[in-house]
C-alpha cells in the first residue's frame, strides 16, 4: 500500500520520520514547500507540489493539519483524484461535525474516511508513542493498523465517524484541567517557599502524580516553556469543545475559564509557548 502525509507541522515530522523508518512512506506535501523539500532531502523520500499530485499518487493518505477549514479544504481539493477504494485517515484535532462532513465528501468518490486524532504531544510524535483515537470503519482500520503502529502506541477504535473527534475532545477538556491544577498547586508551592525540585519529585510520586507534572513541573518552574503543545493550539482545541459542549446544551466552567486564561498570554505575544505557560499567570497572582 502506497502511503502519503499531508501536513508537516511540529506533529506531523515526528510521525513522518517514524513512517519513512519503518519503511512505509511514498510522498510527502506540506503547504510551505521549503519545508516538505528540507524533510524529503533528509528522508530521501519525494515530495509532492500539491495535495492533488500526492492523492493520485497513493492508496492511503494521513493528514495531519490545524485547522477544520484546513482539513475541509484538503478534502474537497483531493476528493475528485484519488482512486476508489482508497483511504483517508484524518489526525487532525478538528470538531466531529467536520470529521462527519470530510466522511460525507469522500464517500461521494467511493474513499473511506477515518477519524484518527493523537494525543501524546511532540514527544510522542517523535517517540512513535502516540495514542490514537478512531472513528469510521472497523475493518478499514484494521487493515491499515500495521502502519499507523509506526506512529502510535494505543490504537482504539470508538465508533462510527466523528467518535475519535468526540474523543479527542474529552482528552483536551481533560487536559486543560489538569493545566490549570498543576500550575496553581505548583504557583501555591512556590508562594510557600518551598523548594520546588522536591515538591515535584514527592508528588509526582503520589496520587497527585500526572504526565503533566512529570514531564513539566521541572521546566515550568525554572521558566522554560518550550513547546510540546502550543498553547495558541489548545486555544483552538478549546474553542472546538466548547461549540460541541454548546450543541449539546452543556456549561462547562472549566473550558471558559481557562480559554480567558489563553488569550491573556497569548494577547501578551505567549501564544507559542507550551501550554504549562499558564504557570506565568499563576505566579503572577501570587
Amino acid at each position: 500500500m502506497k502511503v502519503g502525509f499531508i501536513g508537516l507541522g511540529a506533529m506531523g515530522v515526528g510521525m513522518v520520520q517514524n513512517l519513512a523508518k519503518a519503511g512505509l512512506l511514498s510522498t510527502i506535501y506540506n503547504r510551505t514547500e521549503h519545508k516538505a523539500k528540507a524533510l524529503s532531502d533528509q528522508l530521501n523520500i519525494p515530495f509532492c507540489k500539491s495535495p492533488e499530485a500526492l492523492a493520485e499518487q497513493v492508496d492511503l493518505v494521513l493528514l495531519c493539519i490545524s485547522t477544520d477549514n484546513d482539513v475541509l479544504e484538503i478534502i474537497t481539493s483531493i476528493a475528485p483524484v484519488l482512486q476508489h477504494n482508497s483511504i483517508v485517515v484524518d489526525m487532525s484535532t478538528v470538531s466531529n461535525e467536520t470529521a462527519i462532513k470530510a466522511a460525507s465528501i469522500l464517500s461521494k468518490k467511493h474513499v473511506t474516511f477515518l477519524d484518527a486524532p493523537v494525543s501524546g504531544g511532540v514527544e510522542g510524535a517523535k517517540k512513535g508513542t502516540l495514542s490514537m483515537m478512531v472513528g469510521g470503519d472497523e475493518p478499514t482500520l484494521e487493515k491499515i493498523r500495521p502502519i499507523l503502529q509506526a506512529i502510535s502506541s494505543r490504537i482504539v477504535h470508538m465508533g462510527k465517524v466523528g467518535t475519535g473527534q468526540s474523543t479527542k475532545a474529552v482528552n483536551q477538556i481533560m487536559a486543560a484541567g489538569i493545566n490549570q491544577a498543576v500550575t496553581e498547586a505548583l504557583a501555591f508551592g512556590y508562594a510557600q517557599g518551598l523548594e520546588m525540585d522536591k515538591v515535584i519529585d514527592v508528588v509526582s510520586g503520589g496520587a497527585a502524580g500526572n504526565w503533566f507534572l512529570q514531564h513539566r513541573g521541572t521546566s515550568m518552574t525554572k521558566g522554560r516553556f518550550k513547546p510540546g503543545f502550543k498553547l495558541a493550539l489548545h486555544h483552538k482545541d478549546l474553542k472546538i469543545c466548547q461549540t460541541m459542549a454548546k450543541r449539546s446544551s452543556l456549561q462547562l466552567s472549566l473550558i471558559d475559564k481557562t480559554l480567558l486564561d489563553y488569550e491573556e498570554l497569548m494577547n501578551q505575544g505567549f501564544g507559542d509557548e507550551d501550554i504549562s505557560a499558564l504557570y506565568r499567570l499563576k505566579r503572577m497572582d501570587n
